[in-house]
């Protein structure tokens, strides 16, 4: 798997599990018994990037991270500013990996299987994330209205994105649901450094991924292959969330 490698983002704390993350950061709540980190390097392992070519940011209780980096045998990055600062700037303190190598990047309060990864390194598209068309089913669990947590996102026939992130005004609006798994080619992570640098630096250093994304989108000049994902997937975005899965 030469030139491929895989970044994990855990820097933040995840306020919204309350107490389950008062001494962990929220990657290492458990799910079934097993903490969604775990998960999620299993996939990336099990999908054939080796140990040496996956690393965690860390931010929230970077020692337990770095537990975690060294019972793995993989690296880390340390996002120092993890609390003024959003998910592309914590991704950026990778940029020494992005800016030479193709990236898998992913979210760290998710689970999936190795064939969500193996999806993003066979896609040749400079920029590609994963999606799951039948989402609605899970969204019900976890919400009693879907539309008041779900964003828009819309595909052109050719499964290339069109929108995402923003309020949906009816289901019409969602033909699927960003997981927060990705792949970078050093041109799409030039392409986004290029516009950080031209946002004042507190827009820059907040910037989210999805808000992210629909400004590659808007600015019409970086297409992102959405990649139609079926097999076991979840998000945890609070403790309720574990009891749905």
């Amino acid at each position: 798997m030469k030139n491929i490698r895989a970044i994990i983002l855990a820097a933040g704390r995840g306020s919204r599990m309350k107490n389950l993350t008062d001494d962990n950061p929220k990657c290492l709540v458990k799910l079934h018994n097993k903490a969604l980190l775990h998960y999620q390097l299993e996939s990336i392992l099990d999908a054939g990037i080796s140990a040496e070519n996956i690393a965690i940011i860390s931010g929230y209780q970077r020692e337990k991270i770095q537990q975690q980096c060294n019972l793995f045998k993989c690296n880390e990055f340390h996002n120092e500013r993890w609390e003024q600062t959003n998910m592309v700037y914590s991704l950026s303190c990778a940029k020494s990996w992005l800016k030479d190598n193709i990236c898998i990047v992913s979210y760290s309060d998710i689970f999936y299987e190795k064939s969500a990864v193996e999806l993003l390194i066979n896609d040749n598209s400079d920029l590609s994330l994963t999606y799951d068309k039948n989402w609605l089913n899970i969204w019900q669990k976890r919400f009693e209205n879907p539309l008041d947590d779900a964003e828009t996102f819309k595909l052109d026939n050719q499964n290339y994105l069109l929108e995402i992130g923003n309020k949906p005004k009816s289901f019409d609006d969602i033909q699927g649901q960003y997981m927060g798994l990705l792949k970078f080619t050093p041109t799409a992570w030039n392409y986004i450094e290029n516009l950080r640098s031209n946002l004042p630096k507190n827009e820059s250093d907040n910037m989210h991924m999805t808000g992210t994304l629909q400004r590659i989108i808007l600015e019409n000049k970086l297409k992102i292959k959405a990649l139609e994902y079926n097999g076991k997937w979840g998000e945890v975005d609070n403790e309720n969330d574990l009891n749905c899965y």
